[in-house]
């Protein structure tokens, strides 16, 4: 799946716009993690089991946002964005949203084509198709 941070794609058609999708998590940190990290905050730099649990949090929030726009028949979503926040003292909110669309490739020689697009075009014709 295509996921881009921008409203469209570069050298595809939007062929069909399927909504708003999303992934959505909480996460509770941990106590031996939590306190671990506020020693190392005393002496400043990264909390590696903080960023640890951010990261494996986008990665599932991505997952599920795909998932859903899967399920609507999408095969890209513009506009992605994440969000977090913090709920509580010890609970992170983190959601991925964006919007699930159906793109399709600009072959070559139609204006808006690209080298990635034409590439698509020609590796994988079955798949452009509704």
């Amino acid at each position: 799946m295509l996921i881009v941070t921008s409203s469209d794609i570069p050298g595809h058609r939007i062929d069909a716009v399927f909504g708003e999708v999303m992934g959505l998590t909480v996460r509770a940190r941990d106590i031996g993690n939590q306190m671990l990290a506020g020693f190392r905050s005393i002496g400043g730099g990264e909390l590696p089991e903080m960023t640890r649990m951010l990261y494996e949090s986008r990665q599932q929030v991505m997952a599920r946002m795909v998932t859903e726009a899967e399920q609507r028949g999408a095969n890209a979503i513009v506009a992605m964005r994440f969000d977090n926040s913090q709920l509580g003292t010890t609970w992170t909110e983190v959601c991925a949203y964006g919007t699930a669309v159906f793109a399709i490739p600009i072959p070559a020689g139609e204006p808006g084509a690209t080298g990635q697009s034409i590439f698509l075009t020609k590796s994988e014709p079955e798949k452009n198709l509704p």
